[in-house]
């Protein structure tokens, strides 16, 4: 895929208007509040895969309207006691995977860090496999196959406020590992996961450090309009059967869009984009990037996709977070 979206030379300064509903910040508050009416729950099985220099539990947590949230928990072994305190990545999986098994995430922990990835309800039979269902919600409307117009009608309904708590559950759960330093939370993914770590970072107060990779979930009006990739393009295939409900949709894409998560968060952010990507098209992540809130930089992958930086990506991230924290 060759260049498409616009130049580097105006990326860099794009900054579109936010399109943000008025009640966008109670809306969130009310539906965090009411995920808090449930107990946590967080439990912590000790796992046995082999690996002698890690300790690795199976996670279950209770997350958007009380429904059990599969993970995994993943530290150093010599930390795995309550005298010593490391940072913790939260982490959030790609579109259609789900956590898979525990050697998939051995990387952050083995340089240092306590780990907790959480399964993607109802995702997780496209390319890893996970273990958390996705109830189905009460008025979900008719949906183009996938998750992206799961309940697109009405923000009440729509798949990812249901996703988007859990992701705030989950640093809520990896927070009750004795382990972890509550002062040093970092959230981190790519594509799906990176748009997920930016709602969490939007969200929660515990984040102080941010990690999206060529994020998803993003500026979806312009997305939808200058490609015709999946998943973006199960909205547009959803509209062009549904013609009547554009704006209908659009409005509720509103409450679930990165720019508006990223103009609250304030964690130490390290973002990152492919020039040629046309999944995540470049102008929607430095949308997202330039009204991010807190400080910043950005890995630009001048010949990448979607794939962006890869292993040179998490290396970054890995000094990326020494540098913060050491």
């Amino acid at each position: 895929m060759p260049l498409f979206d616009m130049p580097l030379t105006e990326l860099v300064t794009y900054t579109p208007a936010r399109n943000e509903p008025a009640d966008f910040d109670s809306f969130w508050s009310n539906t965090l509040a009411e995920a808090r009416q449930h107990p946590l729950n967080a439990t912590f099985t000790p796992v046995d895969i082999g690996i002698q220099t890690l300790a690795i539990y199976d996670v279950t947590y209770n997350g958007y309207g009380g429904q059990a949230v599969k993970g995994w928990f993943l530290l150093p072994r010599d930390a795995d006691n309550e005298q010593r305190k490391i940072p913790c990545v939260v982490r959030y999986i790609g579109y259609g995977g789900g956590r898979g098994f525990p050697i998939n995430w051995l990387d952050l922990p083995s340089a240092g860090y306590a780990t907790l990835i959480m399964d993607t309800r109802g995702q997780g039979s496209t390319w890893s496999p996970g273990d958390t269902p996705d109830p189905e919600p009460d008025g979900s409307n008719p949906q183009f196959p996938g998750f992206m117009t799961r309940g697109v009608l009405d923000q009440q309904t729509y798949y990812y406020r249901r996703v988007f708590t859990d992701a705030v559950r989950a640093i809520e759960a990896a927070l009750r590992f004795p382990s972890v330093d509550p002062s040093r939370i970092a959230v981190q993914g790519g594509s799906q996961g990176g748009g997920i770590s930016l709602a969490a970072a939007g969200l929660s107060g515990a984040v102080q450090a941010c990690l999206p990779d060529v994020p998803f979930l993003c500026q979806y009006r312009r997305a939808t309009q200058i490609i015709d990739t999946a998943p973006y393009n199960e909205i547009t295939r959803y509209l062009k059967t549904h013609r009547d409900k554009v704006e209908r949709v659009f409005n509720t894409l509103s409450y679930f869009d990165g720019l508006n998560f990223a103009a609250r968060a304030n964690a130490t952010a390290l973002f990152s984009v492919g020039l040629m990507d046309d999944i995540c098209p470049p102008s929607t992540v430095y949308a997202a990037y330039n009204h991010y809130a807190g400080k910043k930089e950005i890995t630009v992958w001048e010949y990448n996709n979607h794939e962006g930086g890869g292993p040179y990506q998490l290396m970054e991230q890995i000094r990326f977070l020494k540098q913060l924290w050491g």
